[in-house]
């Protein structure tokens, strides 16, 4: 029998009723001005209610829509809220619902990392995590026919996560998400000179991003350590915060879409 994960936060963060969803993320993706970039190989996005970080995660994935036909598998990472774990958890499932539908669980690339010592299986990691629940409504949106690898990042180094990054690299058909959002919690202005300094290191390419800067600083890290391996070029698509979507301007939350492009390797598309 299939050990499918329910949704756990729709009516929280995101519409549950399929129709609505489906129109507020095709509004956020209408509404996005992203860059002209091609190759792109990674994002980093916010994963906040979708009132607050819906239309700048909606940045990164407007980007990707003219190459969203050759991705078939999304590498999904991010930081765990409910439950502490060592290292990178897997779900222990096959496949992951939302109110859009169904989305499978690239079984075949769990058992390729689940023997490193970093990787852990537990249902009750995955079991109330928003962090990468929030981004499947915004796949599901772009891309048709993929699956997905969720991956919650606890106590681990950002070596560790670059490894696992590694082994689950492969083609153009692969996607690598990152869900993190950055500051929390600070006065408006000073949450802006913050996100401003952590996201230019993340421009850089700098780690160790530290866990007060973005809570999602461990699967981030590691993948500005891939990113320099690999020789992927970040974008920074748009920063902005909870203050300047639906929220006071006392005490924000800041958010930031990133795309890494990479070099052009026999793909004409």
């Amino acid at each position: 029998m299939s050990a499918i994960r329910p949704p756990a936060v729709a009516g929280l963060f995101y519409p549950s009723n399929k129709e609505q969803l489906a129109d507020t993320v095709h509004e956020f993706l209408s509404a996005a001005r992203p860059l002209p970039l091609t190759h792109i190989k990674a994002l980093i996005v916010p994963h906040a209610g979708y009132i607050y970080s819906g239309p700048i995660a909606a940045t990164a994935y407007a980007a990707l829509i003219p190459q969203a036909a050759r991705i078939r598998r999304v590498i999904l990472l991010g930081p765990t809220h409910r439950v502490a774990v060592r290292g990178l958890a897997l779900p222990g499932a096959d496949a992951f619902d939302t109110p859009l539908g169904r989305v499978m669980i690239d079984t075949a690339a769990a058992q390729s990392i689940v023997r490193l010592p970093q990787v852990c299986v537990s249902a009750p990691v995955h079991a109330l995590e928003h962090a990468l629940e929030v981004q499947l409504p915004f796949l599901q949106s772009i891309l048709t026919d993929f699956t997905v690898l969720p991956l919650a990042v606890g106590m681990a180094s950002p070596e560790e996560v670059a490894a696992v990054l590694e082994i689950l690299w492969g083609d153009q058909k692969t996607l690598i998400v990152v869900s993190s959002d950055l500051s929390h919690y600070l006065p408006y202005e000073t949450c802006r000179r913050v996100d401003h300094e952590t996201t230019q290191a993340m421009l850089n390419l700098q780690q160790p991003i530290a866990h007060d800067r973005a809570c999602g600083g461990t699967p981030v890290s590691g993948l500005m350590i891939a990113a320099r391996h690999h020789r992927l070029m970040p974008h920074l698509l748009d920063l902005r915060n909870s203050g300047d979507t639906a929220g006071t301007r006392d005490a924000v939350v800041g958010y930031a879409s990133f795309v890494f492009t990479e070099e052009k390797q026999g793909d004409s598309q």
